[in-house]
Order: structure tokens, then C-alpha cells, then sequence
């Protein structure tokens, strides 16, 4: 468990906030100014609620159903009923990082006074997340509309002592007995409060802020493996001038451009090796890195600052306003997070496609300029890396499937009361696996690019000082280099744990200076 606390206030949480919570166990705490406003906008819905004028979400019933008038002695089963009654999720477990990143967003925006929730349900969200106890959430459920409603049923069942849920220790219980065990009281939900723990797009949120962290450590791992690649296929790197992208000044291609000619800075092998077999420009995956990596950079801050307008939200319905109105409203619809999901999957699927293009250019004997096979020990006898490109290439295969947007349908639900919806929560799902498989697939060019300037080194030539380090870490963590065939499974598995968890941008950065 991670030491730092996180401390909730009414105006919204950071990125690194998210991430410390649903990853590195970061504990919660509510400020003094969120228990105010809590203590606040919940005196405004209890006075609403003792008025006979019925109010959306107070006293009447729930979408489809909201033209019925609820008595006050049916309220808290009302409570109750919604949040049992659409915890109906189906199919396999979700993360406990989502779930933890799922619930954290929704104390986020309960702690913003804009709710009517009482403190002690949002006190009692802290305390489930700071005693690590994580409700089971399934797959299937959320259109990304009126919220990531399925899941945060699941959880709000868990605040109220039913369902099922995971401890500290891995092991799934009834909630009631997790809660007793660390001494949490379930909560009596009262009016409102099982809407207002339903209605957000905290998933959705959740799994693009997790995602944003994971695509900004692979963009950089890409353009060191993209400058390996290039080094090892004897290719120039004068194409990475910064003047020749200042004419063409989109700010990711710059980056990307840079860090790939600090990677290669003092290469004995760039642009010096061509007069066996001239030729005036490299191919497209290799010249091309910086364009095709630094519009997926762009992509990503593009995504970040849609993240950090919903991290600043307060998305609920109905919502408390200042002036003491309690309103109706459409801020729970997924569509800003949703575009933003498939938009990043779209470029993690194109960057998938140029790294394997790459690698099977390294493989190429026609194609590398003078590497062998497959970089194989003795080719025909060896088979070398041959079948690492066909994983590497059935992965690029489910990144473009995964790339087909999901926020482009649509099915409406609730006797046609929420006929448009964001399937949100469906485009993060499947960039969660786009992510996973982009590891891989840079790990495998990682794998060949590092053999491939292994054998340049032994034909006598001499790498780029951070290929060398990139190399000697890529080794002393398992991954063997040039030889006979040998169970290549183990070796992809070491380079993809080595890329996955940055250490590939770790090696490489105290002989280029930081990489953005």
C-alpha cells in the first residue's frame, strides 16, 4: 500500500491522484471543505424532500419511471430497490484497478457538494477504499449513459453490506462480512443517494486516465525501439533534424523526432554503412516513426485535457446548484469520454501496425542490409525469429479490430426514455486490451531491434552509447541475445514486462537526458 494520502475536495482530483488510488493503494481522506458542502447541499434535498411538490430523484422514480410520485415511508426502500435492482452486471470480473479508480472518481464527485449526499455515505466510501476492500463489478452492463450505471450498482450494493466483494487479501466474500471485519457500518441509503452513487462516467474516466499513464510510457519505449530499428537497418538519421519538423510544427512529431536522435547520438551505424547498397531514403515505417508516434502523442494530449475537464466535473442527476435549485440535466451522457477512448485505440493500433512493419524488415534478409534470416544463428537449421513476428503480427490484427469505434453506435434502453447513449464504457474496455496488446507488440520489436544491433556489433560495428545500455538491461533481465534457437516464449515474456513497466525508458534515459 501506497503511503500517500489523497486528500478530496470539492474541486475535482488530479490524473496522478486517480492513479495513486487505484494502483498503488493511496489512502482517502475528506477535506474539511468537502464535509461542509456535503453537510450543505444535503440540508437543500432533505427540505425538498419534505415538500409535497414531487422532485426527480427525491421523491419520484427513475427514468422511464420518473412520473411516479414516491410517498416518504416508500423513499429508502426507493433507495435501495434502484441500487439492487441495477447491479445486474454479467460476464467476467472487471480489474480491481478500474473498480478502485471507479469508485475514488465517485467520492470525487459526491465530496463536490453537488449530489445531496449526507458525509457519513461519502466517509464510508473512504473507508471501504482505505481498508482495501474492492466490490466485485462485471464486464457487461454500462451503455455509458445516465452513467457507468451497472458498475457503481455493484459497488453502492457493497456500501450497503450485500453482494460480494474482494478483501485485502485477494479473497472474494459477502460484503457484509468484509465490512464487519473492518469495523464499517453499512449505510441506510436515504433520498437520492442511491441515484446520485449510480449516475458518472467514473469508469469510463477511470480506465482513460490508467490508460493515458500506460500509452504515455509506450509512445516513448516506441521511439527508443523505432531508433533501434533504424540504427540497425543502417539507416540515416538526418531525417530527425529538428529543422526539418519545425516546418511542419505539430508538437508530438517534434518530440518524438528528438527523443529517437538523442537514442541514436554517437551511432557508429547510422547513415555510414549504405555503399554496399545505396539508397536515398529509408522506408516509410523507418523514416516515418516520428510522424506516425508524434500524431499519437497529440492524440494523447488531446485525451488528457478531455480527461481533466471530466476530472473537474461534477456529474450527476439530479444536481444540487449553489443558488439552492436542484435541477434535471444530460451531464452524465459519455460522448466527450467516449470519442476520446476510441480515438486512442485507433492510434495504438497504428502504432502497433509500424512497429511490426519494422521488425519484419529486420527479418527480411532482401530488406535489412546484410542481417541475417529471421536474425537467425543458421538460418534454415534456425528458424530464428520468425514465428515472434506472426505473434507480433496476430496482435496488430486484434488492435485494428479493436480500433472500430464503439461510441459511433448506439441502442437505446429504458422504454426509449434513454434513446441515444455513449457506450463509453465499451470503447474502454477494449482499449484496455489495445493497451495490453501494444506492450507486446513493442516488446517484440524491442527484442528483434536488440539482436539485430548485437550482430551490427559483432560484424564490427559500433552502436549509439543508449542502444548499448538499452541492450545490456535487455539481457541482464533475462532476455538472451543471438544464438541457436531456444524457447522464445520466456524471452518475449522478459521484454514485455521490461517495456510494460518503463524500465526500457529507465535504461535509456541517464545516458540521453529525459525523454518526453
Amino acid at each position: 500500500m501506497d503511503m500517500h494520502t489523497v486528500v478530496v475536495g470539492t474541486s475535482g482530483t488530479t490524473a496522478e491522484d486517480v492513479v495513486a488510488v487505484a494502483r498503488h493503494g493511496a489512502r482517502v481522506e475528506l477535506s474539511a471543505a468537502a464535509v461542509e458542502a456535503l453537510a450543505a447541499a444535503r440540508l437543500i434535498v432533505d427540505a425538498l424532500a419534505a415538500k409535497p411538490e414531487p422532485v426527480y430523484g427525491v421523491s419520484t422514480g427513475f427514468g422511464a419511471l420518473a412520473s411516479r410520485h414516491i410517498s416518504p415511508e416508500l423513499r429508502a426502500q426507493l433507495q435501495r430497490n434502484i441500487v439492487r435492482s441495477h447491479a445486474a452486471g454479467m460476464g467476467p470480473r472487471v480489474e480491481r484497478e478500474v473498480v478502485r479508480a471507479l469508485m475514488f472518481l465517485r467520492l470525487k464527485t459526491v465530496a463536490s457538494g453537488h449530489t445531496g449526499v449526507r458525509p457519513e455515505v461519502a466517509q464510508t466510501m473512504a473507508d471501504l477504499l482505505n481498508a482495501g476492500i474492492t466490490p466485485v463489478v462485471h464486464e457487461y452492463g454500462s451503455l455509458g449513459c445516465s452513467g457507468d450505471l451497472a458498475p457503481l450498482s455493484h459497488c453502492a450494493l457493497t456500501l450497503m453490506g450485500e453482494g460480494d466483494a474482494e478483501g485485502p487479501d485477494g479473497t472474494v466474500r459477502p460484503a457484509g462480512e468484509l465490512l464487519a471485519a473492518h469495523g464499517i457500518t453499512p449505510v441506510e441509503l436515504r433520498e437520492k443517494e442511491g441515484l446520485a452513487l449510480l449516475n458518472g462516467t467514473d469508469g469510463m474516466l477511470g480506465m482513460l486516465v490508467m490508460a493515458l499513464a500506460d500509452l504515455k510510457n509506450l509512445y516513448t519505449s516506441a521511439d527508443i525501439t523505432a531508433a533501434l530499428s533504424l540504427e540497425a537497418l543502417l539507416g540515416t538519421d538526418k531525417v530527425l533534424a529538428p529543422e526539418l519538423h519545425a516546418i511542419r510544427p505539430h508538437p508530438g512529431q517534434g518530440v518524438s523526432a528528438d527523443n529517437m536522435l538523442r537514442v541514436l547520438a554517437g551511432s557508429g551505424l547510422t547513415g555510414h554503412h549504405q555503399d554496399d547498397a545505396p539508397r536515398v531514403q529509408d522506408a516509410y515505417s523507418v523514416r516515418c516513426a516520428p510522424q506516425v508516434n508524434g500524431a499519437g502523442r497529440d492524440t494523447l494530449d488531446h485525451a488528457a485535457v478531455v480527461a481533466g475537464r471530466e476530472l473537474a466535473s461534477s456529474v450527476d442527476n439530479p444536481v444540487v446548484l449553489p443558488d439552492g435549485r436542484v435541477e434535471s440535466n444530460g451531464n452524465f451522457h459519455g460522448a466527450p469520454v467516449a470519442y476520446v477512448l476510441d480515438f486512442l485505440a485507433i492510434v495504438a493500433a497504428d502504432l502497433g501496425s509500424i512497429c511490426e512493419r519494422r521488425t519484419d524488415r529486420l527479418l527480411d534478409k532482401n530488406r535489412s542490409h546484410g542481417l541475417p534470416p529471421f536474425l537467425a544463428d543458421d538460418a534454415g537449421v534456425d528458424s530464428g525469429l520468425m514465428i515472434a513476428q506472426y505473434t507480433q503480427a496476430a496482435l496488430v490484427s486484434e488492435m485494428k479490430r479493436l480500433a472500430v469505434p464503439a461510441s459511433a453506435d448506439s441502442i437505446p434502453s429504458s422504454a426509449m426514455q434513454e434513446d441515444h447513449v455513449s457506450m463509453g464504457w465499451s470503447a474502454a474496455r477494449k482499449l484496455r486490451t489495445a493497451v495490453d496488446n501494444l506492450a507486446r507488440i513493442v516488446a517484440v520489436e524491442l527484442y528483434a531491434a536488440t539482436r539485430a544491433v548485437e550482430i551490427r556489433a559483432a560484424q564490427g560495428m559500433t552502436p549509439a552509447p543508449a542502444s548499448q545500455a538499452a541492450v545490456a538491461a535487455l539481457r541482464a533481465a533475462g532476455a538472451e541475445g543471438p544464438g541457436p534457437d531456444r524457447f522464445l516464449a520466456p524471452d518475449l515474456a522478459v521484454a514485455d514486462t521490461f517495456v510494460r513497466e518503463g524500465r526500457l525508458v529507465a535504461v535509456v534515459e541517464p545516458v540521453t537526458g529525459p525523454l518526453a
